[in-house]
């Protein structure tokens, strides 16, 4: 099966096309502020199980969300591409990098996505935290659930009026399918990608914000010393679109 998809730019480019991965919440929509930068690239804007055109599908696990996006790029006939991901977007990312992409891999950039879980315990405590998560999708009102969502220490650059938007804008998204996909795609149950990853000779690039302290040490500490978008948190292509499109653009042209 499929993810749904679509193209922009310069489709007939025989540059790499730079295939684009929302996070959790978000749609293949919340890339246009970067990539209108990059209209003469050809790009592939992809919605994830349970979000946007995908909206009706459901995966079991990342390797199954990996095999649908396998099965994505091989419809749309990529044979040579790069992966952009954000957060849970950029999970699938790394997943995809580093068990199921083939030689047509030309590149990884990562915003703000969890390398992955080593410790059992830490594990164990995700996991409760994400099984919350997903009742209260299943359970509350959309809105509701959405707001408390948005009040986490990760998006606490936010002001209330940033958080309200968002939260308009999440709202035409549905709870049990959200729920279906956080428990799928729960930090808890991803592979520890750190290893594998050192393994590869792909061109990587890990951005985050210069207030997103979690993955700023996160970074650090696997010792992948990250480019750091100014005045900008955990999302930083919605809170400074033109420094990610700069950032993209300096790996790109270098590789």
């Amino acid at each position: 099966m499929m993810l749904h998809a679509h193209w922009q730019g310069h489709h007939h480019s025989t540059r790499p096309v730079l295939v684009w991965l929302h996070g959790f919440l978000g749609s293949a929509a919340d890339w246009q502020p970067v990539q209108r930068y990059f209209s003469h690239w050809p790009l592939l804007s992809v919605d994830l199980p349970g979000h946007g055109g995908s909206q009706a599908q459901t995966v079991t696990d990342f390797d199954d969300l990996s095999q649908r996006l396998n099965a994505t790029l091989h419809f749309h006939q990529v044979d040579r591409y790069w992966l952009i991901g954000y957060s849970l977007g950029g999970r699938l990312a790394l997943y995809h990098a580093c068990r199921h992409a083939g030689s047509g891999l030309a590149g990884l950039l990562v915003e703000a996505g969890h390398f992955g879980l080593s410790n059992p315990v830490e594990r164990r405590h995700r996991r409760d935290h994400d099984l919350s998560w997903a009742a209260r999708f299943r359970q509350q009102p959309l809105g509701q659930v959405l707001d408390l969502w948005y009040q986490q220490p990760v998006f606490a650059e936010l002001t209330a009026v940033e958080r309200q938007r968002l939260v308009a804008r999440r709202l035409n998204n549905r709870g049990e399918d959200l729920a279906a996909m956080l428990q799928a795609t729960s930090l808890s149950a991803q592979p520890d990608l750190l290893p594998e990853l050192r393994e590869k000779n792909f061109p990587f690039r890990y951005l985050c914000g210069e207030w997103d302290q979690k993955f700023l040490q996160l970074a650090r500490q696997a010792a992948l010393p990250p480019a750091v978008i100014p005045a900008a948190g955990h999302n930083t292509h919605l809170a400074n679109p033109l420094a990610f499109a700069h950032q993209l653009a300096r790996v790109l042209n270098h590789n």
